[in-house]
């Protein structure tokens, strides 16, 4: 036999063994989402260590070279690594909040039966970071209504990094932010804190809102699960976007099928913006899931200066609406101060936004 029919023959091993390494593989992922299912049923995490570092074990124990046992340990994971990824992709297939086909959407309409969140229109989210009083509610309300807004915030309890600044109003927050709501024929989303406030918070408000710091709150999640109000959920400051979609698998598998994303930006080592603007994440969420997904251009970027941009940038991404703050004085604003928009500023970013038709 020619050298070159000895590497011909030798090459025809080669493939055939590489068939029967497939069809192994292709039999071991089968066996892997069997695991998958079961381990859904009993609620057990999909990732078990122990096991992993136990066949890694026996494998090296049983490795006869030629082969090093790093080598072989480096081919297995990579192995378990794929498996761990078919089972989590199609658990993840399963959940309520994954879209199943293309033209599925979520859509949110509020009590007038006419504004809607996540039929195609761009909605508008706006308001103070913080009620701070009856006029500088009203002095806002006006100019948003004027604008076309139908949705105003009405922070009254505020999570500070500090816990010396301002926390807001509390319940007298909401009652004047309702008052003023009330007075334009707008509706009010407000920040919850925790589950024991959903009682009183639902005389006030319109939509609930889970900011960064509680989006992965289960038990304040399944509690709004319970409710018949929307539910927005922020991302978190350094979540993934699977973890936002398991957070609002917790509302919508609790029973309330009415929650909005909000992207606001995820914590990065820059330092010239307050947080990092995801806007790939926002077309991510938009092919992954059915609900709607608003961009918060205020907390992403903590300076009013970039506002006409982002706001362009959150239009252009697909996104079903946008959350801005407002406020009358900005300047003395009692929070969040160097990210509001003044009135006129805001106009002038509705003026740029409506002129992309």
């Amino acid at each position: 036999m020619t050298a070159h029919d000895q590497l011909t023959e030798l090459r025809s091993q080669i493939d055939e063994i590489n068939m029967q390494l497939l069809d192994l593989l292709s039999r071991r992922a089968r066996i892997v989402t069997e695991i998958g299912k079961a381990l859904d049923e009993l609620g057990s995490k999909h990732y078990d260590p122990a096991r992993e570092a136990g066949m890694l074990q026996e494998l090296e124990q049983a490795n006869k070279g030629p082969f090093s046992n790093e080598t072989i340990k480096a081919l297995f994971r990579e192995i378990f690594r794929a498996s761990l990824a078919l089972e989590e992709q199609q658990a993840r297939a399963k959940i309520q909040v994954q879209r199943k086909s293309p033209d599925e959407r979520t859509v949110i309409t509020l009590p007038d039966g006419v504004t809607t969140i996540g039929n195609g229109n761009f909605q508008l989210i706006a308001g103070p970071c913080a009620v701070e009083s009856y006029e500088q509610m009203d002095e806002t309300a006006a100019a948003l209504a004027a604008r076309g807004v139908k949705i105003i915030r009405g922070m009254a309890f505020k999570p500070r990094t500090s816990p010396y600044e301002f926390q807001g109003l509390g319940e007298p927050g909401l009652q004047i932010a309702r008052k003023v709501a009330n007075k334009y024929g707008m509706f009010i989303t407000s920040e919850i804190m925790d589950k024991s406030q959903i009682d009183m918070m639902n005389d006030y408000v319109d939509i609930f809102w889970v900011g960064a710091r509680n989006m992965q709150n289960s038990f304040l999640l399944r509690a709004l699960g319970g409710i018949n109000k929307p539910v927005i959920l922020k991302r978190g400051l350094a979540a993934t976007l699977e973890e936002f979609l398991y957070a609002a698998e917790y509302i919508v598998s609790s029973g309330n099928p009415n929650v909005i994303l909000i992207e606001r930006g995820i914590r990065t080592f820059e330092k010239w913006t307050r947080n990092t603007l995801d806007i790939g994440g926002v077309a991510v969420l938009k092919l992954e899931s059915h609900l709607p997904v608003v961009v918060d251009i205020s907390h992403s970027a903590g300076r009013r200066d970039i506002a006409k941009p982002l706001a362009r940038v959150a239009r252009a991404s697909g996104a079903d609406g946008l959350m801005v703050e407002v406020h009358p004085n900005p300047p003395v604003a009692m929070s969040d101060a160097k990210q509001q928009l003044s009135i006129p500023e805001f106009n002038s970013m509705m003026d740029d936004l409506a002129a992309l038709g």
